[in-house]
Order: C-alpha cells, then structure tokens, then sequence
C-alpha cells in the first residue's frame, strides 16, 4: 500500500507521533493492510466512493480503537452500562485522543425523547419554571420534576404526557354490516385461532353469530364492540345452542374456559402496547387525536398554570429556537440589579437564561433555527439529529478530543453547509482534532487533510488513494474525487424534458405549508430544494402520499410505512392524480431488521435460485424441494445457528463478540444441503458471490440478470448476495429499493418520491442514480425528489424552490420553472448556487 503526500512535502514520515495519528496494517472489513499518518490537530476528511471503506477505516478502526482505550479506564461493572463496539483488527495505533463520534444513525432516539431533552435545554426550562414560574396563590411550590411530561409528578393523566390519545374509529369495526359475526363482520377482531375463538366465546354466550350484524338489537352491537366487561365462560367447540345445554345439563366438562374481550378494548390495548406488527394491522381502526384534558400540552394543569414571561412551560416548547431565543434573551442581557426580585431569584433567573440562550445560539448557528424544543427526535432527519448532538459536543467545551463525525452536512442545502463550517471551526480553535467522512465536496475543499480511500467499493477498495493536504489531489489520476472537486465543467448526464402533463395540488396545508398550490410536470424528474426546515419533506412525504391515497387507483405501495398518511394534511389534487397507477416512496430506511435480510432476500431473486437449486438431479434424488436452500427454515439450515452463520457471545463486561459458527463455518446451511450443487457451487457459495460475479454465473438467466442488471447501474456489484441488511448503509437501503423497482416489469404511469437521495453517496455514484431515474421516466414514470445538492437540481427537468426561510418563515413557493429558470430567480437563495452548476453543466 502506497499513500502519496501533496506538492508541499507533507508526506507520512514527516511526522513524528507528537503531531499525528498513525494507523499501522488495518484490516477492518475491507481495509487491505492500510497504514498511513494524519495530524492530529487539523480538520481531516475521509472521502471516497461509496463502499471504498472510508467508515470502516474512520469509525470501526480508529474510533472503535479509542473506545476501547477508554472502556479499559473504565470500571468493568460499569462498562456494561456503555454501548460497545468490536475490537478493529489493526496491527497499531500510535497518537489517538479520546474519540466522541457522532454518527447518522438513529439510535437511542425514542418516541418522547425532543429537541429540548436531547440538548438538556428543557431541564433547564423545567428548573427556570421550579425557581421563577408565576403561579397562582393556590398552586404550591412545584419541583421541576412537575414539569416534565416524562414524569408522573408532570405527566397530564388522561394521555400520560403523550399529548394525544388514540380514538376508535367506529365505522371501520364494522366495514360491511350485512355480513354475520361468522363470515367476519367484525374486521377488528385479531386474526387466526385468536379470533375464532372470540367468535366462539360469543356463541357460548348466546349471541348469534349467524345473523347479519344489521339485524342484531342496537343494544347487543354496542356490547358486543365496546364492553368493558371480560366474562369467562365454559366452551364447548362444534356444538349449536341446545346440545350445549344439553352437554351442561349432563355435567360435561368444556374443552376449556374462555374470556371475551371487545374489538374496542383489544384495539386500543395493542395499538398502545402491541408488537410493531398488530398496530400496523389496527392502524386503521383509530384517529390519533390531541388529548382533550391537556390539549396537547402533555401537562397535568397545576403545571401549566405557571408561566415566565407570560407563558407556560408548554407555550415555549412548541416555539422555534429563534422565537424562544427571543423571549429569554432580555433576562439573560440583564444584571441582578435590574429585576426585582429577591437575590436569590434574580441569579437564578439570570444564569439558567443565559445557560439557555448559549445553547439556543449554538443551534442556531449550526442551522437548526426552525426547530421547536417540543420536536420528537423521530421526525428529525439524520442529519438534524447528528447536528442537535454536535452542538451538545459544542457546549460542553471539552478539550483535546477527536470528533469523528459522519457526514455532518446530510440534509443541508448549500447555504447552511456554508454556515457549518465555522462552528466546526472553533471546536478545531479549543484545541480538539476533527475526522470528518464527507462527500460533499465544498467541505472536502474547506480540509486542512484529505485521505481518500479505493480506488473503488468493496473489494475493489480498502487502499489509500491519496494522504495530504486537498490540492495534491489533483495530481491524483486513480482518485475518483479529484475528478469532481477540480473539474468544475462536467457533460450533461441527461437531456431536459419540457413538460406537457401536470399532478396539481391547490391549497395545501400541513406543518409550515399554508394555502400552497403546487405543480408537478408529470413523466418528469422534479427536485424540490429550499434551505434546511422550508418544507420540502413536508410536501414529499406527507402531503403528496397523503392526497393521492385518496385517489382509488392509487396504489401505495404496502412494504412503504403509512405514518405519513395519517398526519393532518389538508388540500386536494386537483389535475393529474387519475393518471397515476402506482406510488413508491423510496428512502434510506433499512430493508431488513435482522442479518436473515440481505440483498438476494429482499430483490427477491434468491427465490429463482433456490428453484435453480431444487431442479438439479442431486436434489432431486434427495428429496429436496426448494425450501430445502433457505437459511430460514430448519430443514436445511445450519442446526447450531439456525442459519445466522454466525454464533453471538455475550461477555460480561466486554462488548458482545460474534465468530463464524464452527458447525457450517459461517455457511449457514447443514452439510446434506451444502452437497447439492449447481454449476459446482453450492447454495452457500452462491449468497457468497459479489453482484459482479453473479453477472457472469447467471449470465443465461433472464429473471436473475434483470436485477442484477439494475443493482449494477446503481453502483452497487460491489455488494455480496449475502450481505446482510444490518451491514449495508442508509445509501445501499436506498439504492436496493431502486434496484428493486427497476427490475420490476414496467407499466409506466408510476409516481416515485425520493427523499434526498444522494445523501451518503459520492458524486460519481450521483452520476448512476440520476442515468436510472432517467431510465424509469423515459418508461412513463414520474420522479419528485427533496434534493440540496445542485447537480442532481441542474439535471431536473423542473426545479420546486420552496422558502424562503426555515420553520414559519417557510413554506412558500419562492420559484418553479426549469432549472434556468429558477436559477435567475432573484428571491431565491438556492438560485446563486444551482446557476454555478448550471454554468458548469452547460460549458
């Protein structure tokens, strides 16, 4: 392995390991035996193509080796209470600080966790209301406990700090009301045996099952769906209402005992503490509305009866971060001499205000302006959530401290990733390092350091292109980065479309849209951009699927999460909607929660090859059919892992370990199957091959070479079959789901809605998705997607520019046109940005 240093001599062995980090033979995943040194006092950026190993290189090698640096300081009861990564495989690491990463990952973010939470901002609210809350003389003093939704102390007791409590709807209980309790009138009821037996327990109680449910007395419907009562009664299964009295009357003991429980308490049991799976399934049989005892608040009333500066504690966690910094700002400009109160008070006031403030600003100034404090955690985007905790690293001012940070300018249009660089900036200044993993490229110009890893994905990757500082990239022709970062004339990837077909929406509101009228040229690619919080995913994944599921041939597509079609969307589609068959929301959400999903599972290809497996003469012979070669099932799995080819150890006080399963030596599959082979390999070889060599191993297989075909286009060949799910990134997620609506044999008349699809994909990978989503308008389709990078906007046919500010200041359309025409728009603060690339597109 070889590292190549700039013009100016900053060559590895230049520096000594006072000034640097220095990684010797890492091995992690893909990396091929990578050594190389970087300052350490510097912002040092990670790029390459997607797949090249830059994260397994930043994050599972250097980070993952100062955590476990810092886990071995650590008491080893308490490590347990620490989230623990694996070991890298690495020969040395020389010079490494204490590491904070800040990944794009969601995890640790739950339903009541908020903005203010996660900044500690609303603990600090909760002690200024404790302190300094105006209360009425019969509300005694209140700890700041009593302020929070999460505690009982503060929780309202109707919704239990919720804000919104689950109503039935009553209709859908009973869709068709002509048929009988028998042939399924009641669609709540749970599904299977379940179910049955609560029609049976209904029968042994003497109500008839057989009668259409119309012409059941009023007062039996009502107990029937909404008894609060759970009578247990004997059953007596395959007996009609005389010889079950005559069975009793005998002194025949029933099968069993059995309890009803009503639709409605079932629902509203399980759509509260239900798997994930059953609430999917009740989803329909309830409206979430706001909580008639706190209105939403979240609060018991003594709670909000307090108020500082006219407001309860609820008022000012539903304002913006610019609204609140406004309301506190003149109690934290103030001295102890200007308030009235009592000493004490008055320095309470002043230090939590100012506390307050200071965290407010640093928001602020990473773009999160628009932000409420009360805002879930889960309806942030990545790149929000990955900003909330840096500015949290921010304000804790610690020293001498390597922030690895993954992509910190996901989701930020042009101008915010503009703002971003000084605050990065100063933590640099109060002497910490920065490790930065970026594709954008005017962060990668802002580097003191660039390393690029590849030359290619996978397999292909795991080298060092390139050590140094960003202008000796240049001079680097096996860099795929240099390519884009200093040739700023680049070929149109695909010719505009003029459009001649509309998708209307006329008076749109939800969230900061308001009376918005909207249109999409249809059979077109639109990229609808505006800065951070204008709106843009408000309009592309609430309100365009939340209108057209309206639309009867409307076909939404059932693997898609329906949360965003039961948000409160108010407008109409007035033009275009009838020419729509199909909608597909595409985005970076995983395609599998467990390793058991994988690539060849989720395109659906795997299924071909098993019946390919099932057909030859060894199998045959055996007996085997083609549930025989699925992992999944314990005819041909692997008995010791069940097919997970792995065999998980939980260590005490060490983080979980996993090693290849010694029975089927990570195969997955026992030995009788593992024997049956096809084109001499076996089904195990075959979940091992690269999308790249299956290419050649199905070449004569159309089914197969179709998705294959469309995982290639994507940039993707670099992926095994087998990989599994939990290994693949928010960008591979994206492009499998592609990959799995290009192989799909094409009607045309499709809508497909893309939320920021080149997020955590390098511009040479850009490249390939815009060429595939030409592929699916020219076949009739229509592409909307919310998009901040201006290259894919140059390449649109139609350019949405929504603004002109964040939050309330949003929510507008401040340009529509082609993307020339946005471009010359003089309101529009994407427009400077999208005419630099149109220039480069068109030179």
């Amino acid at each position: 392995m070889t590292t190549r240093s700039s013009k100016k001599g900053h060559a590895d062995h230049q520096h000594s390991h006072d000034g640097n980090v220095t990684i010797t033979g890492a091995r992690t995943h893909n990396l091929q035996e990578v050594s190389l040194s970087f300052p350490r006092d510097a912002m040092v950026v990670f790029t390459g193509v997607s797949g090249s190993g830059k994260s397994s290189l930043a994050f599972d090698t250097i980070y993952a080796e100062a955590q476990q640096r810092y886990l071995e300081s650590v008491a080893p009861h308490a490590r347990r209470l620490i989230e623990q990564i694996a070991a890298p495989d690495a020969d040395d690491i020389q010079g490494l600080p204490p590491a904070v990463a800040l990944k794009q990952s969601r995890g640790g973010t739950q339903e009541r966790s908020t903005v203010g939470s996660t900044t500690r901002i609303a603990v600090n609210l909760r002690l200024l209301y404790s302190r300094a809350g105006k209360r009425p003389a019969d509300v005694p003093f209140m700890t700041a406990e009593a302020f929070s939704p999460n505690n009982p102390q503060g929780a309202c007791p109707v919704c239990h700090g919720i804000g919104v409590v689950p109503e039935l709807n009553r209709a859908a209980l009973v869709p068709d009301r002509t048929l009988s309790i028998r042939e399924g009138a009641i669609a709540a009821w749970p599904v299977g045996w379940h179910g049955k037996n609560l029609r049976t327990i209904l029968e042994m109680l003497d109500y008839d099952v057989d009668a259409p449910w119309d012409t059941l007395p009023e007062k039996q419907q009502q107990w029937i769906l909404f008894t609060d009562e759970q009578p247990s009664t004997g059953v007596y299964p395959g007996l009609n209402a005389a010889q079950r009295q005559k069975a009793i009357a005998a002194g025949v003991e029933p099968d069993y005992r059995g309890t009803y429980t009503s639709p409605a308490k079932y629902v509203l049991q399980n759509v509260s503490g239900g798997k994930d799976s059953v609430k999917k399934r009740l989803s329909r049989f309830v409206t979430i509305a706001p909580c008639s005892a706190c209105h939403g608040k979240r609060l018991n009333p003594d709670a909000l009866t307090v108020t500082f500066a006219g407001h309860d504690i609820a008022a000012l966690g539903e304002m913006t971060i610019r609204q609140l910094k406004s309301v506190l700002l003149p109690y934290a400009e103030k001295t102890s001499a200007d308030l009235p109160d009592e000493a004490a008070l008055r320095e309470a006031v002043i230090r939590l205000t100012r506390d307050i403030v200071g965290r407010l600003d640093q928001l602020e100034a990473l773009g999160l302006g628009h932000l409420s404090l009360g805002r879930r955690t889960t309806m942030l985007s990545s790149g929000e959530l990955q900003r909330i905790r840096l500015a949290t690293q921010m304000i804790s001012k610690l020293f001498g401290v390597l922030y690895v940070l993954d992509e910190p300018s996901a989701g930020l249009h042009p101008e915010d990733v503009a703002a971003l660089m000084p605050p990065l900036r100063s933590l640099l200044a109060a002497g910490n390092s920065l490790l930065i993993v970026e594709h954008n490229l005017d962060v990668i110009a802002e580097a003191d350091w660039v390393v690029e890893v590849g030359p290619g994905p996978g397999r292909q990757g795991g080298n060092v292109v390139y050590n140094g500082e960003p202008a000796g990239l240049k001079h680097i022709a096996t860099s795929a980065t240099a390519r884009y970062l200093f040739n700023e004339q680049r070929p149109p990837l695909r010719e505009h479309r003029a459009p001649n077909a509309w998708l209307s929406l006329k008076n749109v509101a939800c969230n900061n849209l308001n009376a918005l009228d909207v249109d999409f040229p249809l059979a077109s690619m639109t990229v609808i951009t505006g800065v951070s919080g204008s709106g843009k995913s408000t309009l592309l994944t609430r309100v365009i699927p939340g209108l057209l599921s309206q639309i009867d041939n409307s076909d939404v597509d059932e693997e898609q999460d329906d949360e965003a079609l039961k948000q409160s969307v108010r407008g109409e589609v007035a033009a275009g909607g009838e020419a729509l068959k199909r909608l597909v929301r595409i985005d970076q959400r995983p395609i599998g929660r467990t390793p058991r999903s994988n690539l060849a599972t989720y395109t659906g290809f795997f299924d071909t090859v098993r019946k390919l497996f099932a057909d030859t003469p060894q199998a045959k012979k055996r007996g085997f059919d083609a549930g025989r070669f699925s992992f999944n099932l314990p005819e041909g799995r692997c008995p010791v892992c069940e097919g997970q080819g792995i065999i998980s150890i939980e260590l005490l006080f060490m983080p979980e370990a996993s090693a290849p399963c010694t029975a089927c030596r990570g195969k997955r599959y026992n030995d009788e199957t593992l024997a049956v082979k096809w084109q001499h390999l076996s089904i195990a070889d075959i979940l091992a091959l690269t999308v790249d060599d299956a290419v050649a191993v199905f070449q004569h297989n159309e089914p197969i070479q179709r998705s294959l075909s469309a995982l290639t286009a994507l940039g993707l060949g670099y992926l095994t079959l087998g990989q599994p799910a939990t290994e693949l990134s928010g960008g591979e997620c994206q492009r499998i789901k592609l990959a799995r609506e290009l192989q799909r044999v094409q009607r045309g008349n499709g809508l497909y809605l893309l939320d920021e699809p080149s997020s955590g994909l390098h511009p040479a990978d850009m490249d390939k998705l815009v060429l595939v989503l030409d592929q699916l308008i020219q076949r009739g389709n229509t592409v909307i997607m919310a998009e901040h990078d201006m290259r894919i906007a140059a390449e649109a046919d139609w350019v949405i520019d929504l603004g002109p500010g964040s939050g309330d200041n949003g929510g507008q359309v401040v340009a529509a046109g082609s993307p020339a025409q946005v471009s010359a728009s003089a309101n529009s603060r994407t427009a400077p940005y999208l005419k630099k690339r149109l220039h480069a597109r068109e030179a």
